[in-house]
């Protein structure tokens, strides 16, 4: 019999916070389908000869009193070998991502690639909520002074954050336009979204989790005082919570919007039925917390559904 293989492409494994990895409580899920488990950084892909390879870890995840990884093996595994590769390193999208995407293109005729290489690259994570503007706060993406200073005068506190950024990294309120401090920040990002503060955040948002085109779970994530991340990596806590009409009719519109572009799984954010403008596709995060809360493992659909 075939061996089945799941190969898990993500960020340093020494650095995975494995009580909450999604891409750990994935591959858990995998394992327990009898799947061999590898996991290789983006840095370790390589075309040779017609082919696509990683320089893996076999590896097994071990959950008893606390889950952790035990690494089994080192090889070069050739990727068009395999059933299925899950792209989960984190952010940014940078060139090393963009790389990553085309060489796994290459064997996406042969093997099951979760979120789609191609999908990934047309659907920017910030951007692509443009197309649902009609459900979001008054939105801002520019590096006009002129148009930017409007934006202020008119709206007064402003959330900025980059186009490419990741887990709340460098996202600031602004409470006054400071010239040389959106210069500062445009000469590191070039465009940024500008965005009007909503005050409500100190209670929550809501992440909805997307699987195959369907909506099937949603936690709330509270900043910690004094901050408007709602990043767990920022030391936001999460609870349980509810979805409203509303903001599952337009859950639903982006679900199937997803679905038609190639994308399986993604997180979208609310704040005050609002929708943020964050489609988290490149690696969502999450199910470990929603099962933590709940004890639905969104994992056993997400694999009963590819």
């Amino acid at each position: 019999m075939k061996k089945k293989i799941l190969v898990i492409q993500g960020s340093d494994i020494n650095k995975i916070n494995y009580k909450t990895d999604t891409s750990i409580f994935l591959g858990l899920e995998a394992q327990r389908r009898k799947f061999d488990i590898f996991y290789y950084e983006p840095k370790h892909l390589s075309f040779k000869n017609g082919h696509v390879f990683a320089e893996c870890f076999k590896i097994k995840i071990i959950n008893k009193d606390k889950t952790y990884i035990q690494k089994i093996k080192k090889l070069n595994l050739n990727l068009s070998k395999i059933q299925i590769l899950l792209i989960r390193n984190e952010p940014p999208f940078n060139q090393q991502y963009l790389n990553t995407t085309y060489l796994l293109e290459l064997i996406s005729n042969r093997v099951k690639i979760l979120n789609s290489p191609k999908a990934i690259r047309d659907v920017q994570e910030k951007l692509f909520s443009l197309k649902f503007k009609k459900f979001m706060p008054p939105t801002l993406v520019s590096e006009n002074l002129y148009e930017i200073k409007a934006f202020f005068s008119r709206y007064k506190q402003i959330v900025v954050k980059p186009i490419e950024g990741y887990s709340g990294n460098d996202v600031k309120l602004i409470k006054k336009f400071s010239k040389n401090k959106v210069n500062k920040y445009l000469k590191k990002y070039n465009h940024v979204i500008f965005q009007k503060y909503i005050s409500k955040i100190s209670k929550g948002d809501k992440r909805v989790f997307i699987i195959n085109g369907k909506v099937k779970g949603v936690i709330s994530r509270v900043p910690k005082k004094g901050s408007i991340l709602s990043n767990m990596s920022k030391g936001a806590y999460a609870r349980t919570i509810n979805i409203n009409l509303n903001e599952l009719k337009i859950s639903n519109l982006i679900a199937k919007e997803l679905k038609k572009n190639n994308i399986y799984f993604a997180g979208i954010d609310f704040i005050n039925g609002k929708l943020i403008g964050d489609i988290n596709v490149t690696s969502p995060t999450g199910l470990k917390t929603f099962y933590d809360l709940t004890g639905v493992n969104l994992a056993k659909y997400f694999f009963d559904n590819i």
